[in-house]
């Protein structure tokens, strides 16, 4: 059975995805993108069976473990006068039309009336703001991956960071999940269940590290109930305890 990874815009999971095929190179692995709107019908309608989701999202029926945080970026034509700062406030873009970004304060810093925009995706936004209609806001790695020679981007502070995370249904039962979890935790081969193939189970009964046809609770020792002798000495001779040497004054042989 193919397992499924989903991913929305900006997320690499490049090195998660070469380490679980050399780990695990005989099961199928099918990555693909999915639009931040469907981040979570994208699990719910059993499309994959994780997807890095960018938070916050719905988690009623989910789980979803935090993964790392991004800086919010500007992005403004070439020419624009935010492309001469390393980073802007957001009060100094209030005289900008905001075309896309989540940005909760915006109404209270925009000095100008804003534009009635439809929703579009970043895509489609760096396009509009190529065209020097207005800026979008949007997480840095969002912005490198939809770039254009005629745009660039800037830090902004004042605006939340973004975090993504990966999400799974809490009622899915797919061990490989559990291992996927781990390599993007950084677990490495050498961990117990880091190095486990999701694909197969120990038998029923077994005991994890012995060998075939031991039984529980055996001991190795010598058979018969012998006790261990002494150990053998350099050379191959037992070794053996000296006997100590008298002390005293030493006799005289007479003549």
């Amino acid at each position: 059975m193919v397992f499924r990874v989903a991913f929305v815009a900006g997320v690499t999971p490049d090195k998660w995805l070469d380490t679980f095929r050399r780990r695990f190179p005989g099961i199928l692995l099918d990555a693909h993108p999915v639009e931040t709107v469907r981040q979570r019908a994208v699990l719910l309608d059993d499309d994959a069976d994780v997807c890095f989701v960018r938070l916050p999202v719905d988690r009623e029926g989910l789980h979803c473990i935090p993964l790392y945080r991004e800086l919010p970026v500007v992005v403004v034509p070439l020419e624009h006068v935010v492309s001469a700062y390393d980073e802007i406030a957001l009060a100094d873009l209030a005289g900008e039309q905001l075309v896309y970004g989540d940005v909760p304060d915006w109404p209270e810093v925009a000095a100008v009336e804003q534009l009635p925009f439809p929703d579009m995706t970043a895509r489609e936004a760096v396009d509009v703001v190529a065209s020097g209609t207005g800026i979008a806001i949007m997480p840095m790695s969002v912005a490198r991956l939809h770039h254009r020679n005629d745009v660039t981007h800037r830090i902004v502070t004042g605006v939340p960071d973004t975090q993504v995370g990966l999400a799974w249904r809490i009622d899915a039962d797919d061990p490989r999940i559990e291992t996927f979890i781990g390599i993007v935790r950084g677990r490495t081969e050498n961990t117990s269940r880091g190095s486990a193939d999701p694909a197969a189970a120990p038998p029923a009964g077994s005991i994890p590290g012995s060998k075939p046809g031991s039984k529980a609770g055996s001991k190795a020792g010598p058979k018969g109930g012998s006790k261990p002798g002494p150990s053998p000495a350099p050379g191959g001779r037992t070794s053996a305890r000296a006997k100590p040497k008298p002390r005293g004054r030493p006799t005289r042989k007479r003549r």
